[in-house]
């Protein structure tokens, strides 16, 4: 580190603050502050700053000893039971800090949100794909469009710029982060290798059959680099996936040889039901197997794994606009599945 721009990664401790974090403080000319309410659990190299968004006063003590801050990463997110409930928690935490920013970082010069495929109301059935970033916006309520309408309008008439990336299911190991499918697939193929059970495809006929996407936590990092510093990039939204698609009935076959088991069938069932009473399955396999001393409710919501196996309808973003602005990168996303789990596997969070 030691450069030119200033990141603050505000959300460090998620799946895409922790990618975005380790990429910046890896690469050269930038300078990066983790904020987050808890601090971190691993050391990143980065300086750490405690920051409480939903207490205004909070990050205006905090953004006061930063007021060098070039770039800002959002990628911080409260969980709520409704969707109207997540714009009343999460529009004023974004409201917070860029109030402080205003009045404290005037060398600011780009802010930069993450969001994601509900933009395009995947959460609600089919949508039209691929999907494109200025497609026509479903009903709301929708924190994303609250949020990236207020950035937006603050933005006029300022030297600093906005953008906002959208990107499909990044695969990495996170503690406590409601929405990662990786980990799902992870304990749900785990387990069906302790009980001596074929792999069965636990969602929806059309789930199986349709077009879906991932993003690999690097290549998004590397994307939104990418996007913050790119003059063409600035007031614009940006989907990132890794750039090729796959179907679950082509890559089930491979997941089922990892964890060692027979392919099953496909049968629609609720894991957030079936899983209810499997926490001393998970502790007892902790045991045999020395894994980290991860309880089940810390690594995986199962509720999320139905919303992920229960979407019977194409996933895509179209990319042309990320491509056009000078960004290129693709990877395998099928392989990237079975090396994730691998990492999972090698650092022992499962057999």
């Amino acid at each position: 580190m030691g450069g030119t721009r200033k990141a603050l990664i505000v959300g460090a401790t998620g799946i895409v603050g922790g990618a975005v974090l380790d990429h910046l403080v890896s690469a050269e000319d930038w300078d990066v502050v983790a904020a987050s309410r808890k601090p971190p659990l691993r050391d990143t190299g980065a300086a750490w700053l405690p920051l409480d968004l939903l207490d205004p006063a909070d990050c205006r003590r905090a953004i006061a000893g930063q007021r060098d801050v070039t770039h800002v990463f959002y990628t911080a997110y409260a969980k709520a039971p409704t969707p109207a409930a997540e714009v009343a928690v999460n529009l004023p935490m974004l409201t917070n800090l860029m109030d402080a920013l205003d009045s404290e970082a005037a060398g600011l010069r780009h802010v930069q949100l993450v969001h994601g495929q509900k933009w395009y109301g995947s959460h609600l059935g089919p949508y039209r794909t691929p999907a494109r970033e200025d497609d026509p916006r479903h009903i709301p309520p929708n924190f994303y469009y609250d949020q990236q309408d207020a950035l937006a309008a603050r933005q006029r008439g300022r030297e600093w710029t906005w953008s906002a990336v959208r990107p499909q299911a990044p695969l990495t190991f996170s503690l406590g982060s409601p929405m990662n499918q990786l980990l799902v697939v992870a304990l749900y193929g785990s387990m069906c290798r302790e009980l001596g059970l074929p792999l069965d495809f636990p969602g929806k006929p059309g789930c199986f059959e349709a077009l879906y996407q991932v993003t690999d936590p690097g290549l998004l990092a590397r994307a939104m680099e990418h996007v913050a510093v790119t003059p063409r990039c600035a007031n614009q939204a940006f989907n990132v996936t890794n750039g090729d698609l796959f179907r679950w009935a082509n890559l089930w076959p491979r997941l089922a040889g990892f964890f060692g088991v027979p392919q099953g069938r496909v049968r629609p069932l609720s894991l957030a039901r079936i899983m209810a009473d499997k926490s001393s399955l998970w502790q007892r396999m902790t045991r045999v197997h020395t894994l980290a001393p991860h309880a089940m409710e810390t690594l995986v919501d199962w509720a999320w794994g139905d919303f992920v196996f229960g979407s019977d309808y194409d996933n895509v973003s179209s990319l042309l606009r990320l491509r056009d602005s000078g960004f290129h990168e693709c990877i395998d996303s099928e392989q990237l599945y079975l090396q994730k789990l691998q990492e999972l596997r090698d650092n022992r969070i499962i057999p």
